[in-house]
């Protein structure tokens, strides 16, 4: 891990890494610790390693998202460990309507089912609404997201005048002063959280730049995730992958922290590799295991807490989309990841929300959670006067120790059927993915919105409305 790291602020150091962005050149350049340009491409910055450390140091290795209701606040760090649903796919599947382009009553229904399972800890971008136009499309995503649900918001960062109006939105849901003046009550603790992605190879672009320096104005949290997979924007080794991810997200660390010192962020890791057979994204393998196991320690050796991924290549609802998932999410948990994002939902590398999978995966999910629960071992869970009860060679179904606990003493499950061959085909011979279907509208039809002022939903209301009256905000 030290010689990653020392490798990776070296490269920095000699080489560097090219900023489209402006604005962010000049704050690398005004702090006195990174070079630009100089050379062939007037783009390009090098970072003292000084720079870096200071950057490092200032970054919190723990920190606390607020919300609305205050029982779903998330901690992130330490040991905390968030499970988050799918992001960012344009196209949805079930099996009534197929693959088809996501709407916004698919995001819409997505977050109400992110609601509805405590497993998942905050709201995640599950699908683009190709039916909202660009320029509106965050007002109306983001008052699904902040209505909706009262989980941590997940919030795009495309662009400077998008970010404005989500953060205003994030005032108005928390009851905050709104403008500039309520800029110090917002930043005094986050709210809400977004992502970017470098572009790997060694390059931070427009808007994620920008991304970047408003979310640390504001001090909220952003992680910072390279795109990292091996043999395509990467090393084809896992350790030139690797080292790659660390330098990116080292540099994006350094501008947070020079925008405004101690800026909650998060190390992102996405490191996985490609089929060298068709250039296609590959998913639980066992290259993006043991990327997951080492960004890990990268991410302690920083002092950083860490993010990770659950996703999968197959395009359906089957046994290698089930293995996948379970193996790139339980490889994270292993790994110590705090946020494991695309846990429940991810389809065909990324391209594809599903309903039915999202299910699924959230059973996969309170099966990990389970895990984590610790075992008792009070005289009475020893249950030593049952084993004296039923005695050698008998059973524990009808003790009285049984009798007491069994409608709670296993974990049951959502979607998983535990029947026999001869009941099953009785019932109608339905796969995961059909009960899964089924689980997913029942959900959804006890899907209950949590409460909101009506002051609170008038003013998002009338800010959503006035803006886009005034045309929204085209892409940077």
């Amino acid at each position: 891990m030290a010689h990653i790291h020392s490798q990776a602020v070296r490269y920095l150091a000699d080489h560097g890494i090219k900023v489209l962005f402006d604005e962010a050149r000049h704050i690398l350049a005004e702090s006195g610790n990174a070079i630009v340009g100089g050379g062939p491409d007037e783009m390009m910055v090098r970072l003292d390693p000084d720079s870096i450390a200071d950057a490092l140091n200032t970054a919190p290795s723990k920190f606390e998202i607020h919300t609305a209701n205050p029982a779903r606040n998330l901690p992130i760090g330490g040991k905390s460990v968030a499970l988050l649903p799918v992001g960012g796919p344009p196209f949805v599947s079930d099996l009534e309507n197929g693959r088809r382009p996501g709407t916004m009553a698919d995001q819409e229904n997505f977050l109400r089912l992110t609601q509805i399972y405590d497993v998942l800890a905050a709201t995640a971008p599950c699908i683009e609404p190709a039916d909202i136009p660009l320029n509106i499309r965050h007002l109306v995503s983001g008052r699904a997201t902040l209505t909706l649900s009262d989980k941590v918001p997940y919030l795009f960062a495309r662009g400077r005048q998008r970010v404005f109006d989500v953060l205003e939105m994030v005032k108005i849901r928390n009851g905050l002063e709104e403008g500039p003046d309520g800029d110090d009550d917002l930043a005094a603790k986050p709210r809400c959280w977004t992502n970017i992605n470098t572009n790997s190879p060694r390059q931070l672009d427009v808007p994620m730049s920008m991304g970047i320096i408003d979310f640390a104005r504001a001090k909220q949290p952003c992680i910072m995730t390279p795109f990292t997979l091996a043999g395509a924007m990467a090393p084809v080794t896992l350790a030139g992958a690797l080292v790659l991810q660390h330098m990116e997200v080292l540099a994006a660390v350094t501008l947070a922290q020079l925008v405004r010192p101690g800026a909650p962020v998060i190390y992102g890791a996405f490191t996985s590799n490609v089929d060298m057979r068709s250039g296609s994204p590959a998913f639980g393998t066992p290259e993006a295991m043991r990327g997951a196991l080492a960004s890990g320690q990268l991410a302690r050796h920083v002092g950083l807490p860490w993010r990770s991924s659950g996703s999968s290549s197959s395009n359906a609802v089957d046994a290698q989309a089930g293995y996948e998932t379970m193996a790139n999410t339980y490889g994270a948990f292993l790994a110590g990841a705090n946020v494991i994002m695309h846990a429940a939902g991810w389809q065909e590398g990324g391209l594809v929300a599903s309903f039915e999978k999202f299910v699924v995966d959230v059973e996969m999910c309170q099966t990990i959670a389970e895990l984590c629960r610790p075992l008792k071992t009070t005289d009475a869970d020893l249950a030593l006067d049952a084993i004296t009860e039923v005695g050698p060679g008998g059973h524990f179904f009808g003790a009285a120790h049984t009798l007491e606990r069994y409608q709670q003493a296993f974990y049951q499950p959502l979607v998983f059927d535990r029947t026999t061959f001869e009941q099953w085909a009785d019932e109608g011979s339905a796969t995961t993915d059909r009960r899964a279907n089924a689980v997913w509208k029942a959900a959804l039809d006890q899907y209950e919105q949590p409460p909101i002022p009506d002051d609170v939903a008038a003013r998002l209301d009338d800010f959503v409305d006035r803006r886009r009256a005034e045309g929204g905000a085209p892409p940077d």
